[in-house]
Protein backbone atom coordinates (compact mmCIF):
# COMPACT_ATOMS: atom_id res chain seq x y z
CA UNK A 1 0.00 0.00 0.00
CA UNK A 2 1.52 3.38 -0.80
CA UNK A 3 0.91 6.12 1.31
CA UNK A 4 1.27 10.22 0.27
CA UNK A 5 4.16 11.85 2.37
CA UNK A 6 4.42 15.56 2.72
CA UNK A 7 7.49 16.08 3.62
CA UNK A 8 11.15 15.65 2.99
CA UNK A 9 12.17 14.27 6.07
CA UNK A 10 10.92 11.17 8.08
CA UNK A 11 11.96 9.51 10.90
CA UNK A 12 10.23 6.64 12.99
CA UNK A 13 8.43 6.98 16.29
CA UNK A 14 11.35 4.83 18.14
CA UNK A 15 13.72 7.60 16.59
CA UNK A 16 11.57 9.90 17.84
CA UNK A 17 11.12 8.78 21.35
CA UNK A 18 14.95 8.03 21.41
CA UNK A 19 15.54 11.85 20.19
CA UNK A 20 13.39 14.12 20.14
CA UNK A 21 14.66 17.20 19.25
CA UNK A 22 17.31 15.83 17.08
CA UNK A 23 14.39 14.42 14.99
CA UNK A 24 12.90 17.64 14.72
CA UNK A 25 16.56 19.34 14.09
CA UNK A 26 16.55 17.11 11.14
CA UNK A 27 13.99 18.77 9.39
CA UNK A 28 16.08 21.55 9.46
CA UNK A 29 13.04 24.06 10.26
CA UNK A 30 10.37 22.42 8.23
CA UNK A 31 8.03 19.69 9.57
CA UNK A 32 9.27 15.85 9.34
CA UNK A 33 6.50 13.18 9.07
CA UNK A 34 6.76 10.41 12.23
CA UNK A 35 6.40 7.13 10.50
CA UNK A 36 4.57 4.30 12.49
CA UNK A 37 5.24 0.52 10.71
CA UNK A 38 6.60 2.87 7.45
CA UNK A 39 2.86 4.59 7.13
CA UNK A 40 2.24 8.25 8.19
CA UNK A 41 1.40 8.73 11.62
CA UNK A 42 1.71 12.13 12.49
CA UNK A 43 3.69 15.18 11.19
CA UNK A 44 5.90 17.22 13.75
CA UNK A 45 6.05 21.15 12.59
CA UNK A 46 7.98 23.27 14.10
CA UNK A 47 6.83 25.98 16.08
CA UNK A 48 7.63 28.60 13.86
CA UNK A 49 6.00 26.91 10.89
CA UNK A 50 2.93 26.49 12.81
CA UNK A 51 3.02 29.96 13.74
CA UNK A 52 3.16 31.04 10.00
CA UNK A 53 0.74 28.53 8.90
CA UNK A 54 -1.75 29.78 11.67
CA UNK A 55 -0.67 33.42 10.32
CA UNK A 56 -1.75 32.35 6.43
CA UNK A 57 -5.00 30.78 7.59
CA UNK A 58 -6.06 33.88 9.27
CA UNK A 59 -5.10 36.03 6.64
CA UNK A 60 -6.89 33.49 4.13
CA UNK A 61 -10.19 33.84 6.68
CA UNK A 62 -10.28 37.42 7.16
CA UNK A 63 -9.84 37.51 2.89
CA UNK A 64 -12.91 35.47 2.01
CA UNK A 65 -14.91 37.46 5.01
CA UNK A 66 -14.15 40.84 3.15
CA UNK A 67 -14.88 38.82 -0.46
CA UNK A 68 -18.25 38.57 1.00
CA UNK A 69 -18.67 41.80 2.13
CA UNK A 70 -17.38 43.87 -1.17
CA UNK A 71 -21.01 44.12 -2.73
CA UNK A 72 -22.52 45.24 0.14
CA UNK A 73 -23.72 48.82 -0.24
CA UNK A 74 -21.58 51.25 0.98
CA UNK A 75 -22.77 53.82 3.78
CA UNK A 76 -20.71 57.27 4.14
CA UNK A 77 -20.49 59.08 6.97
CA UNK A 78 -18.90 62.08 8.49
CA UNK A 79 -16.51 62.55 11.63
CA UNK A 80 -19.28 64.53 13.33
CA UNK A 81 -22.11 62.09 12.61
CA UNK A 82 -20.65 59.48 14.50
Amino acid sequence: MTHLILTDVTASVSELKRNPMGTMAAGDGAPVAILNRNEPAFYCVPAKAYEALMERLEDLELNALADARRDQPVIKVTLDEL
